[in-house]
């Protein structure tokens, strides 16, 4: 197994940090790496913004479902799906005439573009002995996430990541078990698992996790947290509103 696999299989979320700065030229190397990531088009369909100011960060900690350790993180970076320069561009070089708007499609094309740009950022934070965390959050409270942002309506905040070196603690936390692969990858045509099949996937995860609760533990805790939480309808809610605005008639119009 070489490093850069072994990095993969090793990193875990981290949420409390060293007080220990990111110096500018590791800052300087993990965006770099974001901006070396995939990209329909080779268009880079994403703004990383990189929040310095105390404030915003106090502030994102509140309206990211109350989570304290964002105030505290040395490094905190917004990633946007962006659309907005680029159809800038082509009013400015091609005029407004019968130029259409972004729709759903730019969106999921810049969604896409967003999210491997963050993840290339989280495994080169890795290679420095970074951790990092995304918080998902940042697509709740869309008036408030806009506004704070200033982001124009061919824009959307897509994750948001939360980087420091872990404490020690942190360093030797065990990584929650993964789905063995067979449980995820199928060939040529999406497997839709019977109910034996289903049940057997979360009680071998139980068993990797070393849980003698079983796996229907597994499922009681998502369904608790993520799907039937509070969250989950601001998060929707939101979604909707971020979607949404890609398909209006441009709003300076």
């Amino acid at each position: 197994m070489n490093n850069t696999i072994k990095q993969l299989f090793e990193r875990k979320s981290v949420r409390v940090y060293q007080d220990k700065p990111i110096e500018a030229k590791e800052k300087q190397l993990i965006f770099n790496a974001a901006i070396q990531a995939p990209t329909a088009g080779n268009m880079t369909l994403y703004s990383i913004i990189d929040i310095q100011d105390q404030a915003i960060k106090e502030k994102l900690a509140k309206t990211c479902d109350n989570q304290p350790f964002i105030a505290k993180a040395p490094l905190v970076l917004i990633f946007v799906a962006d659309y907005q320069k680029w159809y800038d561009a082509f009013k400015y070089y091609h005029g407004e005439e019968q130029m259409r708007s972004p729709s759903y499609g730019d969106f999921l094309l810049a969604f896409s573009d967003t999210l491997i740009a963050a993840q290339n950022a989280v495994v080169a934070a890795e290679s420095l002995g970074i951790g990092s965390c995304f918080i998902g959050d940042i697509i709740e409270q869309y008036e408030v996430h806009r506004e704070l942002l200033n982001l124009p309506q061919y824009t959307a905040p897509v994750g948001m990541l939360v980087m420091g070196y872990p404490t020690e603690q942190q360093q030797h936390r065990t990584k929650p078990a993964r789905f063995d692969s067979k449980y995820v990858v199928s060939v040529d045509r999406y497997e839709k698992f019977d109910d034996e099949k289903l049940v057997k996937m979360f009680d071998d995860r139980a068993v990797l996790a070393n849980r003698s609760s079983g796996g229907r533990s597994f499922v009681d805790d998502i369904y608790n947290r993520k799907w039937t939480d509070p969250f989950i309808e601001e998060m929707s809610r939101s979604s909707k509103l971020w979607i949404e605005q890609w398909g209006k008639e441009d709003e300076e119009s």
